[in-house]
């Protein structure tokens, strides 16, 4: 009489299949991927959401990090062995990667009501982890009567010295179109247009004998604290940052701050989409929310989070005080289709 195989030898058979075909045993059903950029806003992810969600659903998180390189996620989905399940993902990634089908088109009521978001929080694909701004700053120190506006960064004979500009053309086409006069709420309407884009490289024309331009977002605050710009583009958290760990006094001028999100998305083919859903719902909420920002210098997408941002918190935030009264959304369908164009003709006029 043969013998059946135990139930043990049937398992370490199947996983030797698994290792021959070089498949990828599932993860766990009591397990979640969150993908993110690492660093000091994905440890304060961990403290705000992370730990707080495995508490209330017992379902744990696994931790990733990425660089924005969509080719894995685009495998993943091509090859159906999806391995991320919610991914953070900057605006441009998250539209573009909604259109191609990479992300699961979300369902809201299975996350909060839409109206207690800011604008553009609840997309298509995406819900807004946080906000984050592009400004200019100055050192205070140096400059008593400092800038007001985008108008004063121009006026190079009221505030001498250089300008740090990023080296792009998005921001800075925008940017030059407000110190021309343009309203915020007007800004993509005239860049639409050949006059406006004439209009915005004519008003670059004015500065550029002044412009020392940057890349990389370390570069203003380290061209500020050298003295070598009187002001520079920056990005508000990382003037936050410098002030808070190196004593700095860089004022933000927050008038005309060009700002941006950053999306949630759900990877398309999650096997834990259900768990995907209740994580996204939790970070979503003003008291989760509340304890990241009180950490991170970037802006909240849950309305309600500022009354519990401590009071030194705000001035930093581009959500608070009004920050975002004369400011500029991002308009990410206009850069994914004039991009292209509009950068190759920016690169030819720096080189000039």
């Amino acid at each position: 009489m043969k013998r059946k195989p135990s139930v043990f030898l049937i398992f370490l058979s199947a996983l030797a299949v698994v290792a021959m075909v070089g498949i990828t045993p599932p993860v766990t059903a009591d397990n979640l991927t969150i993908v993110g950029w690492g660093g000091t806003t994905q440890a304060a992810h961990k403290i705000a959401y992370f730990d707080p969600f495995t508490k209330e659903t017992g379902i744990k998180v696994t931790e990733d990090e990425w660089n924005g390189e969509m080719a894995k996620i685009r495998a993943m989905v091509q090859t159906g062995n999806t391995t991320w399940d919610v991914v953070q993902v900057e605006a441009p990634e998250a539209f573009q990667g909604c259109d191609e089908g990479l992300f699961e088109e979300l369902d809201w009521s299975k996350i909060t009501d839409k109206d207690k978001l800011v604008d553009g929080a609840a997309a298509e694909c995406g819900a807004g982890v946080l906000i984050w701004s592009t400004v200019f700053a100055y050192d205070a120190n140096a400059i008593k009567d400092g800038p007001k506006n985008w108008a004063d960064f121009w006026n190079v004979k009221k505030w001498p010295g250089k300008r740090g500009m990023r080296r792009g053309s998005k921001m800075t086409l925008e940017v030059a179109l407000l110190a021309d006069g343009v309203a915020p709420a007007d800004i993509y309407k005239v860049l639409s247009t050949k006059e406006g884009v004439n209009r915005a490289f004519k008003k670059l024309d004015e500065l550029k004998p002044h412009i020392l331009w940057w890349k990389a977002g370390a570069e203003p605050q380290q061209r500020l604290a050298a003295g070598d710009v009187a002001m520079s583009m920056a990005y508000n958290a990382w003037i936050y940052r410098v002030n808070q760990e190196e004593g700095s006094n860089f004022k933000i001028v927050w008038d005309g701050n060009i700002y941006s999100m950053d999306y949630w998305t759900i990877v398309k083919g999650s096997k834990h989409l259900d768990a995907a859903y209740k994580f996204i719902s939790l970070a979503m909420r003003p008291d989760r929310q509340a304890v990241f920002f009180n950490k991170i210098a970037y802006g909240w997408t849950a309305k309600g989070t500022g009354k519990s941002i401590a009071p030194k918190m705000l001035e930093n935030i581009p959500t608070a005080m009004g920050h975002l009264d004369n400011a500029v959304l991002t308009n990410v369908e206009f850069w994914l289709e004039n991009s292209e164009s509009l950068e190759k003709r920016f690169q030819v006029w720096v080189a000039k």
